[in-house]
């Protein structure tokens, strides 16, 4: 099983000039794309209970996502307004004061059921507190055992100390057997626009395997061997006629790729460190497919598996 931590946000989409409610967040939709899948996934987080809460919920089970660990109390939920414009990443402005997902303590941690493989952390929760501090330590007990995947998915504007969240990211990527981060996320850690160059800088922080993602361009991985060498992989992008948005395109990107990986039986240290070359081109392969779906759909709405076989047939 697959267990994805971290926020629970109500993004408010513009739609004819009024904003409508839709639940969103970086674990939170991955955990919808690998439930959709028909991984068996958890999403473990605090979630209101308000209404929107109770929206948020009803979303993770229609996506067959196991709602046993969430932790449901007063505060309010996260929103996240969300301003699209054709041709432009999408522009957000949170509203996070004192809320439920940022409020997430040790406390609040579950004891793993023995069936998880692997953990999903990342996004806006590792730059807000307490959540951030919980979330690390949790991840750094759990390295040895379990799969780390981290996805950055940067928002500057959350962060209030870049130096003090760039030395957190080098530790974070450093305790992770899959990094998964987009071209634009990684400019933000080094400035440095060339793909092959950021997946080796990535790899030295000790990333077993990293994945960047480059938008209509596809995504690129680098995968480090036990015996010191590594091997490349890469898959075209797929052009999408019927562009909506990219919301939720690289979580269920990453979900879709865990997916693949828990498919296979290869969700483990040392498996994944033997993937060959064919299999990580397969496997981004089936991710670029799953990504592309959900563009042609407003807000994060991942795809079932006959949708991207019947895509990868066409």
């Amino acid at each position: 099983m697959i267990l994805c931590i971290g926020e629970a946000v109500i993004d408010m989409f513009q739609e004819n000039g009024v904003f409508v409610p839709l639940p969103g967040g970086c674990a939170y939709n991955t955990s919808l794309a690998i439930g959709k899948l028909g991984i068996p996934v958890s999403f473990l987080g605090r979630i209101s209970k308000s209404f929107f809460g109770e929206i948020q919920i009803k979303r993770l089970r229609e996506y067959n996502v196991r709602d046993n660990l969430l932790i449901r109390c007063d505060q309010n939920t996260i929103l996240a307004f969300i301003k699209t414009e054709e041709g432009k990443q999408p522009q957000y402005a949170f509203y996070d004061e004192g809320t439920a997902d940022k409020l997430l303590s040790p406390d609040d941690l579950p004891v793993l059921p023995p069936d998880v493989s692997c953990i999903v952390f990342g996004s806006i929760s590792m730059a807000m507190e307490p959540i951030a501090t919980t979330i690390e330590n949790f991840i750094f007990k759990e390295a040895q055992n379990k799969v780390i995947t981290f996805d950055p998915n940067i928002r500057p504007f959350i962060i209030k100390d870049k130096n003090a969240y760039l030395k957190r990211f080098k530790k974070w990527t450093g305790a992770s057997t899959i990094l998964k981060i987009s071209l634009e996320d990684f400019e933000y850690i080094d400035n440095d626009p060339e793909p092959q160059n950021a997946l080796l800088k990535l790899a030295a922080m000790g990333a077993r395997l990293s994945i960047i993602t480059l938008g209509p361009e596809g995504a690129m991985a680098l995968l480090k061997r036990d015996n010191g060498g590594v091997i490349s992989a890469r898959a075209e992008g797929i052009r999408v006629p019927d562009l909506a948005d990219t919301v939720g395109a690289g979580d269920t990107f990453l979900g879709a790729f865990l997916s693949w990986l828990e498919t296979k039986g290869k969700m483990s240290h040392n498996v994944i460190a033997g993937l060959s070359e064919t299999e990580l081109n397969e496997a981004l392969a089936f991710a670029n497919s799953a990504a592309a779906i959900v563009c042609s759909r407003r807000g994060a709405q991942p795809p079932s598996p006959e949708e991207i076989n019947f895509r990868n047939i066409m």
